[in-house]
């Protein structure tokens, strides 16, 4: 029996979340399902990061262990055919006995896409925010250049689970512009809060619309409130981009990036390219 490492992306609309619930549809439960159909007989699979429902991931990690006789090109085919057409799988390998998707990553990084437009449109409104009026730009980067460094993240989220740990150590944190009214939020850290993109987001959004100041953000980053920010960005503009194992990761996440590499590496994961590189 070999223990398994798969990479998988997921639209994540009609998900009450990734992990398995009592209720309801979830990444976790569908791929269990189609696990079974291959023989699988364990208790749960393992992932990198849990995701709420409507957050979509394009670098999600899982593994399992599974008696399989094939080569994992076709254990990746295998899975897909029993798969809705909202997961895939992408990748597959096999690793060692005690890899943990969880516990042996270095670094997890998400995207957050939003678009600027006094309308809606149901056609992006699946995969994006959208705001009005637009953000000012200068502002976005301002905020943004506050944020990498250990400290207390509790003003944007709250500990998962049982830990009371609210401190995590920001690896880059920069917006950059996919084209004329999108953008896109790039975030890495050691580990996240529960929600905390999604406040940060919302909070940026805000100073770039001049509803919150500079001042204010600075604030509770250097003395974070009682209680985190209400501010909350939805869901469906969130995805679980890349999670890293490698011990060189976080240094590499902390170089600062062009407009136009961050544009290639987006356009690679988007388009299933393989090795998209930190």
């Amino acid at each position: 029996m070999a223990h398994y490492q798969i990479h998988l992306a997921y639209d994540g609309t009609d998900f009450v979340g990734l992990q398995r619930q009592a209720q309801g549809r979830t990444v976790q439960g569908e791929m269990e399902r189609a696990l079974r159909a291959l023989g699988w007989q364990g208790a749960g699979v393992q992932y990198a990061g849990r995701t709420d429902a409507g957050v979509h991931a394009l670098g999600q990690v899982m593994a399992f262990r599974l008696a399989w006789n094939h080569d994992p090109a076709t254990l990746v085919r295998a899975l897909n055919a029993h798969l809705p057409a909202d997961i895939v799988v992408r990748r597959a390998r096999e690793v060692p006995p005690d890899f943990h998707p969880r516990y042996d990553a270095r670094a997890r990084r998400y995207v957050y896409r939003l678009y600027c437009a006094p309308r809606r449109n149901p056609l992006r409104d699946r995969y994006a925010w959208r705001v009005w009026p637009c953000p000012q730009a200068e502002a976005l980067h301002q905020a943004a250049q506050a944020l990498p460094g250990r400290r207390d993240f509790s003003a944007f989220g709250t500990p998962p689970g049982n830990s009371r740990n609210p401190v995590r150590t920001v690896l880059r944190a920069a917006w950059y512009a996919l084209g004329p009214d999108e953008w896109a939020f790039d975030v890495a850290a050691d580990a996240f809060l529960y929600r905390m993109v999604r406040r940060l987001v919302a909070a940026q959004v805000e100073i770039a619309q001049g509803r919150r100041s500079l001042a204010a953000w600075q604030q509770a980053l250097a003395e974070p409130p009682a209680q985190p920010w209400a501010v909350l960005a939805p869901p469906q503009g969130l995805y679980l981009a890349a999670v890293y194992y490698a011990p060189q990761a976080p240094t590499q996440l902390q170089q600062p990036w062009p407009e136009t590499r961050f544009r290639a590496w987006w356009q690679a994961l988007w388009n299933d390219e393989p090795d998209a590189a930190v």
